[in-house]
C-alpha cells in the first residue's frame, strides 16, 4: 500500500461510573498504554496517536510515545459520538493514511496476532472498513405485559441448535479515512471478523468490569510464562 497505516486511540476525560479510568494501572501499565503499545507493537502502524481533552491522559500518552491531538471541549462530553473525535484528527492530517485502526483503551486485551489478521484481510478484500465480534450463546429475550418473550430462540430449544448470533465486541476496529469523514466508524459495507478469544469480553466501564480485566489480565500473563519459561 502507498499510504501508511495510522492508530488513533480515543480517551477522554470525565468518566462518571469510574472516574480516572484510562489512566487507571492494569497491572503495571496505565490502561490507556496497554492499547498504545499494541499499536506500537507492529510495525505496519506509522504514528498512534491519543485524541483527548484531558491533561493526565496527555500526560500518560506522551510517557508512553504517543502523538496527542487536543479534543475540543465541544467534542468530548458523554453525547459526543467518537466518530466526531476521529474526524478531528483527520482535519488535523496533511496526508490521509489508507486506514485508520482505532483502538479503545477501554478494551485493553487483545490477541497478540489479531491487528495483522484484521489487516491482512483489509488489504485483501474490498472493504471499506472492519470490526470485530464475537459469538453470543445467550438464550436472548423481550419482557412484554409482564411475560418473556424468547428472541432468539423458542422454550425447549437446545442452545446448539440455535441460530448464531454475534455482539460488537469493541477489540479494534479498521477504517477507511472516507468512511470516517462520512460520519460512521462502520457500515453494512464492513467485514465482521470474529473472535473467540476471552480478552473479547473485556470491555472496561465499571469497577467489576475493571476487577474483570485485572483477573483476565494476571491469569493470561501467569499462563505465559508458565509455558514459555
Amino acid at each position: 500500500m502507498t499510504n501508511p497505516y495510522i492508530a488513533i486511540i480515543p480517551a477522554r476525560g470525565g468518566s462518571k461510573r469510574l472516574p480516572g479510568k484510562n489512566i487507571r494501572l492494569l497491572g503495571d501499565l496505565p490502561l490507556l498504554a496497554h492499547s498504545i503499545r499494541y499499536a506500537q507493537a507492529s510495525s505496519r502502524i506509522q504514528r498512534v496517536i491519543v485524541t483527548t481533552d484531558d491533561p493526565a491522559i496527555k500526560a500518560v500518552a506522551f510517557d508512553y510515545g504517543a502523538e496527542v491531538i487536543q479534543r475540543p471541549h465541544e467534542l468530548s462530553g458523554d453525547e459526543a459520538p467518537t466518530v466526531s473525535a476521529l474526524q478531528h484528527v483527520l482535519a488535523q492530517l496533511t496526508e490521509w493514511p489508507e486506514a485508520v485502526v482505532v483502538l479503545q483503551p477501554t478494551n485493553p486485551l487483545r490477541p497478540v496476532g489479531l491487528l495483522d489478521e484484521a489487516l491482512d484481510y483489509f488489504e485483501q478484500h474490498n472493504v471499506s472498513g472492519l470490526f470485530t465480534v464475537s459469538p453470543n450463546p445467550h438464550k436472548l429475550g423481550r419482557i412484554q405485559a409482564q411475560r418473556f418473550v424468547p428472541f432468539n430462540y423458542h422454550f425447549g430449544q437446545r442452545s446448539q441448535d440455535m441460530e448464531p448470533l454475534f455482539y460488537e465486541n469493541g477489540l479494534l476496529y479498521v477504517c477507511k479515512p472516507s468512511l470516517i469523514n462520512s460520519g460512521a466508524v462502520m457500515d453494512e459495507t464492513c467485514y465482521p471478523l470474529v473472535v473467540t478469544h476471552p480478552y473479547a469480553a473485556v470491555d472496561i466501564d465499571t469497577e467489576a468490569d475493571f476487577a474483570y480485566a485485572t483477573f483476565c489480565f494476571n491469569y493470561y500473563q501467569t499462563q505465559h510464562k508458565s509455558n514459555h519459561p
